[in-house]
């Protein structure tokens, strides 16, 4: 009886801090250069003072459904989150073609792509409710990409987390300029990022002496923590619960280490 009391209560209590969470969303409307972006804003309300923040980079498809859930996950957690517009306002691919066209655009100009993250990461840090001392980006995919390069553009980030990304830059050298701490969550199996890719990114991390940390989950092929990239892993995109699970919790764990406030 005491055991069924005491877990009514935990379920009662964890009802109460839910319901007192003031979880606010809204579109964001910047620029970069002359170009008119369209980022996604999510936070809690309810918490006072200045909070750590994460920017949020999207798939090659865009900021979607998907990326907004992720915003609104972190700002749960306690963060403000941002996702950042890469391709601008209205730009939504919605074929596999369109979206293979869009992100090589970025791509293949990378001075390009890292002006776009950038503007995506002032426009964060301008928030009211923000500690700029405290930020960290995450992508996912094209997004996974593009937060290893805002690092290699040597912006003021304490961390970056790429999920599944491509790890391969034309410009290597610009590892030097890291400041964060990286994370990279990579499907183990992944046929999207070919053995040499790998091998040069590590070569290239360890030249630099940055701080990173590489975890690759068995069984995971590209896009793993989607789902709606469906199941069939000979695609060499599918989504693998236990693995969106994994990298989740790393991410939640580098969170801690990096954002964690000096005595």
């Amino acid at each position: 009886m005491r055991k069924l009391t005491l877990a009514l209560a935990l379920i009662f209590l964890a009802h109460l801090s839910t319901q007192a969470q003031q979880i606010k969303t809204q579109l964001v409307e910047y620029k970069e250069g002359s170009t008119t972006l369209e980022g996604y804003l999510a936070y809690d309300a309810s918490k006072k003072g200045k909070l750590p923040a994460v920017l949020v980079v999207h798939e090659w498809n865009g900021i979607s459904d998907y990326t907004k859930k992720r915003c609104d996950q972190l700002a749960k957690m306690g963060y403000v989150a941002f996702a950042a517009d890469i391709y601008g306002k209205g730009v939504r691919p919605t074929t596999p073609e369109a979206m293979g066209a869009e992100a090589g655009k970025y791509k293949n100009n990378i001075p390009l792509l890292r002006q776009r993250v950038n503007a995506g990461l002032a426009q964060l840090k301008k928030q009211a409710n923000v500690d700029a001392s405290r930020v960290a980006a995450i992508g996912y995919c094209f997004g996974g990409t593009t937060v290893l390069e805002l690092a290699r553009s040597g912006a003021d980030v304490a961390g970056v987390v790429s999920f599944h990304g491509g790890l391969g830059t034309p410009n290597p050298a610009d590892a030097a300029n890291i400041k964060a701490k990286v994370l990279v969550a990579h499907g183990a199996i992944d046929p999207f990022v070919p053995k040499a890719e790998l091998d040069g990114f590590f070569k290239e991390m360890n030249d630099a002496k940055v701080d990173y940390q590489f975890n690759a989950y068995s069984g995971a092929v590209h896009a793993f923590t989607n789902p709606d990239a469906g199941s069939d892993i000979s695609k060499g995109a599918a989504y693998n619960a236990d693995a969106d699970r994994r990298s989740w919790e790393d991410m939640k764990q580098f969170f801690a280490e990096i954002f964690r406030k000096k005595a």
